[in-house]
């Protein structure tokens, strides 16, 4: 049983809870739950840790033992489970998710609302998209607080970050994707578009919108119609009226 705060396997974990390089160069992250547990594909485990009263109740699942009073200093949460997971980052094949006949897909310019990223990844499953393309200033989507958000959708929603947004929107444009940006001053409500089986939807930063040279390379500017004196809608919000929008007026995904 592991009692101290200071043993090297439990460094190992908060490096990965608090930093996203170290995230990056191990390729992993933390999981905190039961839930999550159940919905990590079994090869992705790498290390399994289980509070001493959590053990008692699910000998069943096997996992290093951790003081009561060191699990709940290491948690990230405020009532933990008792159950903590190493596990390895998902890897998806790019071109397969962008190369097929349809598809619904996201592309992310600097979302920095954990909740946000985590509720957008979680709906995209349910609305049927093929995978999310995010720029290197949107948030880490492995941090413990948008690993939560995702409630298990991570392992199998298809994420990229890349390095050439701009690059990247050419490269979907030529595999015949239409690009559709999300913008207050858009011309077409998002809710009277027909949109092709190819379709993928440009959503920008919470407080800012997107790139003006980002959201130049869209085919269309598409707007959300609201009232009062509401200026913008939580970015999850609004990916998640689009993403139903498409599938409601093409019938897509």
């Amino acid at each position: 049983m592991i009692t101290s705060y200071t043993n090297p396997k439990l460094k190992n974990i908060r490096e990965l809870m608090n930093r996203s390089r170290a995230r990056k160069k191990a390729g992993a992250f933390v999981t905190e739950g039961i839930r999550m547990f159940h919905e990590i594909p079994g090869e992705l485990i790498e290390e399994v840790y289980v509070s001493e009263s959590f053990h008692e109740k699910n000998p069943e699942i096997s996992g290093e033992t951790v003081s009561e009073p060191v699990f709940r200093k290491l948690s990230d949460t405020q009532n933990p489970q008792g159950i903590l997971c190493v596990v390895k980052q998902p890897v998806f094949e790019a071109d397969a998710c962008l190369g097929g006949e349809q598809g619904l897909f996201l592309i992310l310019e600097r979302i920095q609302d954990p909740g946000n990223l985590g509720t957008i990844v979680r709906t995209a499953e349910a609305a049927g998209v093929s995978c999310i393309i995010m720029d290197r200033d949107t948030t880490d989507l492995y941090s413990p607080k948008v690993i939560r958000s995702t409630m298990g959708s991570v392992f199998r929603v298809p994420c990229f970050y890349t390095e050439d947004l701009r690059g990247s929107l050419g490269g979907m444009k030529a595999k015949g994707i239409a690009l559709y940006a999300a913008d207050l001053k858009g011309s077409a409500p998002y809710n009277e578009v027909q949109y092709p089986e190819k379709t993928a939807f440009m959503i920008g930063n919470e407080g800012n919108g997107l790139k003006p040279e980002t959201a130049e390379m869209a085919d269309v500017r598409i707007r959300i119609p609201m009232k009062g004196k509401t200026e913008s809608l939580n970015a999850a919000v609004a990916a998640a009226l689009l993403m139903y929008g498409y599938m409601n007026v093409s019938g897509g995904a």
